[in-house]
């Protein structure tokens, strides 16, 4: 009844397998995509960029036009007092006058020639504006540069009379340098901006950050864990983690009473299943009614085991698992049914991380399905085909049948609770609960289930683990 061999030729036979390219529930969150964090800095990051750039042009607006008209008048004040200093001094009193200059007020004083090669002070709009109120002030023929014959500085070309001079200074005289020193300060700036948005957005995204946690620790069963600071200096911050953790409070009186209720129903409901079955078996003579009888009474007692395996909710405990011991283990347990037939493909040494009990409980549950509902037509006999193989940090499993398969549409409904089915797949009773059970339990060792009709006809069972 058993066939172990290796998985690939199965599985290019069948086809390839429902989940191979589903992602598993770790692969879906990490694409979330931008935190909220992130966002809120990047919308902070682009208010202060936008900030700082009309800071920017606003100061040089405001600043521009004055700070050219006081350089202006500085230096025609300047040009003024060396023309009328040079015009109405002897020679030999014009070069002590140039000299003393040079020395105290670094300001040069030197002959103009038709030879000199220089460069426009127009290189900005302050420099622009300056020239414009020098030649305003001091006549159309006056020459503002930026260096003469390649020496830089601020130079101003005036004449006496005949005679043409330049007059050189520094650039300092119509403000600070423009290159360097604007640039160091908007790098300072933006960086200090950065700064101050990554603390203020860290400051906002803390308490959802926490809520999240908080929230994720909840979905996990853990109400414990996920309580919050109900002393947060926000009002609405605070306000929301009161009623998070009143919420967490009553979910886990709920929890614990559901708990308390369902060991209740199934203490309350065996112990007079137990007895009617005594009764059965002793009070009723009739051999065929006794054992439908006591029939009636093993249904009951395993459609409350269904109940009770569908409402667990706790977390799965995940161990080190020998896919290839359970696998056999649970075809050991139907090795005398005469109504199947089990094809096996594994490869050898197969580990998952899950718990042991819950698979095998899987694994005979998809098994049972498939000798219920999906036997071939024509031999009355389930061909049940049972294949699994490792792909990256994960292991694919697929059960599959070969009879009638299912309505397409009717696929994703085959996983609720109590749903039932066309007439070709629940001619057996049931409670309707066995696949929504191997879903929940397959979800609570975080793998993934699925359901798919094969090409040649039949229902194929997917499921994805952890590899161990």
């Amino acid at each position: 009844m058993q066939n172990f061999g290796q998985v690939d030729a199965f599985m290019q036979v069948t086809g390839p397998s429902l989940l191979e390219t589903a992602p598993a529930p770790l692969e879906v969150r990490a694409r979330r995509g931008l935190s909220l964090f992130w966002r809120t800095f990047f919308f902070l990051s682009l208010l202060l960029a936008g900030s700082i750039v009309a800071w920017i042009q606003t100061y040089r607006s405001l600043e521009s036009e004055p700070r050219a008209l006081q350089s202006a008048q500085q230096l025609a004040s300047l040009v003024n007092l060396s023309r009328a200093a040079l015009r109405y001094s002897d020679a030999i009193a014009r070069v002590s006058l140039i000299k003393t200059l040079a020395d105290e007020e670094r300001v040069r004083i030197s002959l103009r020639e038709r030879k000199d090669v220089f460069d426009l002070f127009d290189n900005d709009k302050v420099g622009q504006r300056t020239s414009e109120e020098l030649k305003i002030r001091l006549g159309a023929d006056t020459v503002v540069a930026s260096s003469v014959n390649g020496q830089k500085g601020l130079w101003v070309g005036f004449s006496i009379d005949k005679d043409q001079y330049w007059l050189q200074t520094d650039e300092s005289r119509i403000g600070p340098s423009r290159g360097s020193t604007w640039f160091v300060w908007l790098i300072t700036a933006a960086a200090l901006s950065l700064l101050g948005a990554a603390f203020i957005a860290r400051l906002i995204n803390s308490p959802l950050k926490q809520l999240s946690f908080a929230a994720s620790r909840m979905r996990g069963g853990d109400f414990d864990a996920s309580l919050l600071d109900e002393r947060a200096a926000t009002s609405e911050i605070r306000e929301v983690n009161i009623g998070f953790n009143r919420m967490a409070e009553q979910l886990s009186k709920i929890e614990q009473d559901r708990v308390i209720m369902l060991a209740g129903i199934s203490h309350d409901l065996r112990t007079p299943l137990a007895r009617l079955r005594l009764e059965t078996e002793m009070s009723v003579a009739d051999a065929d009614a006794r054992a439908h009888m006591a029939a009636d009474i093993s249904q009951l007692d395993a459609i409350i085991d269904k109940f009770l395996d569908y409402a667990r909710t706790e977390p799965a405990r995940l161990d080190r698992v020998s896919l290839n011991a359970v696998i056999e283990a649970a075809i050991y347990a139907v090795g005398e049914a005469d109504d199947m037939r089990i094809t096996v493909s594994l490869p050898d040494d197969l580990n998952v991380l899950a718990d042991e009990t819950e698979l095998l409980r899987v694994i005979s549950n998809l098994i049972e399905n498939a000798r219920r509902y999906g036997k071939t037509p024509e031999t009355g006999i389930a061909l049940v085909d049972i294949a699994a193989k490792a792909r990256d940090q994960w292991v694919l499993i697929k059960v599959r049948d070969h009879g009638m398969g299912v309505a397409p549409e009717t696929l994703p409904k085959l996983t609720r609770p109590f749903f039932r089915g066309d007439a070709a797949r629940t001619a057996a009773t049931g409670a309707g609960l066995g696949l929504a059970i191997v879903e929940k339990t397959i979800q609570r060792m975080g793998g993934v289930f699925g359901l798919a009709n094969t090409e040649s006809g039949g229902l194929a069972a997917h499921i994805k683990l952890r590899r161990s």
